[in-house]
This record gives C-alpha cells, structure tokens and sequence, in this order.
C-alpha cells in the first residue's frame, strides 16, 4: 500500500507485477546511462576551447548517433512488447470473478459459484475502526484464493470507471457495454488496496478496492458460508 512516505513502486504481490518492475528498472537504467553521457558532453564542450573544423562533414559521427539511439530503442521495445504479450495472455483461469462499476461503488459476482454477488462500499470515515485505513476499507471485501490464475471480467453501468489495485499490476478500464477482461495471480496472502483510477464524478476517490488473499480452504469455506 502506498503512503505518503513512498518513493518507489509498491511491493509486487504478483508474477505480473514483478515483470512491470523489471522493466522499469531496465528503462530506468538506459535513461540515466544516457542523461550521464550526454551531461558529460555537454559540460565538457562548454568548459574547453576546442574546436573542429571538418564538424558540418562529421558522416562517421553522424552514422554513429543514429544506430546508436536505434539500438536502443530496440533495446526497449523488445521486452515492452514481451510484457504487453504477457500482461494480455490468459492462463486456464480457475475462477472467474465479474465486477461491475458504478457511481459510487463496485459490485462483484463470482458466477462459478452459486452466482453468488455484493457490493463493496467505502467505509465512511466516522465508521473506520483503529486498525482501517481512511478511504481505503470497504464494507465487504473481494476474496480469493491465493497461488491460483483468477481471470477478472470488468463493465460499468453508467460512466467509465477504472478497477486498478497497484501492487497486482492491474488496472483495467470499465466501460459501460462492454466487458474487458485481465487475469491475475497472486503469490502471498494479505491485503492489497486499490482504487478507482478514472475520473467518474463528485465521488471518484470513494471507490476503493480491497482484494484478500487467503488460502484455498479458507477461501472455499467464505463461499459456503454465503
């Protein structure tokens, strides 16, 4: 969970996220590599008297600043396109979980299991107890199991929303007549926040998301007890 202390991407939680830090420290690496270099140079042309009289016909040099920006960007979109191939495949998925948005509140159904379905509404701040997170706990939380593929269906049913939980590298569109659908795999269990992450009205920062992930028996009990 981000706080006001955070500099860096929050603690992966799952496979797809690990592979988003991955490729940022890759890109990250590159830009400061070439922020350096071309410091340098530039610090060095403005500190010395040198000059070249044959610069204007430079072709060598000029040969050698177009492959090399080329390489990389080369270097860059390889792996880009590898993780936009990942991030858009879906794995067998075990469950199916459908959440809808609305103004201003999400709403889940878990269609494999007696179509059973709730709404998840933000916790007002005068109902928070000491250990809930101001504009972050909600009443009733999406549970699942832990070290399984989940595949998410999402829609709206009034204006674009956005289901986005940082920490599981998810963030996907809810669009009203359409379903979009991502899948997701979490490694550990705990409790992992997200929140609305397009603009939908007066209300947009009270629609927070609250995934629990739990073990296999834990979770199939939740479910039989609905």
């Amino acid at each position: 969970m981000s706080t006001s202390k955070t500099l860096f991407l929050q603690d992966s939680a799952s496979p797809l996220m690990e592979q988003l830090m991955y490729f940022h420290d890759h890109t990250l690496t590159i830009s400061i590599i070439i922020m350096v270099l071309v410091g340098q140079m530039l610090i060095s042309m403005l500190l010395n008297k040198f000059t070249h009289r044959f610069l204007m016909e430079g072709q060598l040099m000029e040969t050698v600043w177009t492959i090399i920006p080329a390489i990389v960007l080369i270097s860059i979109a390889l792996p880009s396109l590898r993780l936009l191939y990942i991030l858009d495949e879906i794995y067998s998925p075990l469950i199916t979980v459908k959440v809808i948005g609305h103004q201003w509140y999400w709403s889940y159904e878990y269609s494999d299991y007696k179509n059973f379905e709730f709404d998840s509404y933000m916790i007002p701040i005068k109902e928070l107890s000491e250990s809930n997170f101001r504009l972050l706990e909600v009443d009733t939380r999406m549970i699942v199991p832990f070290n399984t593929q989940i595949r998410v269906i999402v829609t709206s049913s009034d204006v674009i929303h956005s289901w986005a939980v940082p920490s599981l590298g998810l963030k996907i569109d809810a669009t009203p007549g359409r379903l979009n659908q991502t899948n997701f795999n979490i490694n550990r269990t705990g409790l992992f926040f997200g929140q609305c992450s397009e603009i939908c009205g007066a209300n947009h920062s009270s629609m927070p998301i609250v995934i629990e992930a739990v073990p296999t028996e834990t979770f199939i009990e939740w479910m039989n007890s609905q």
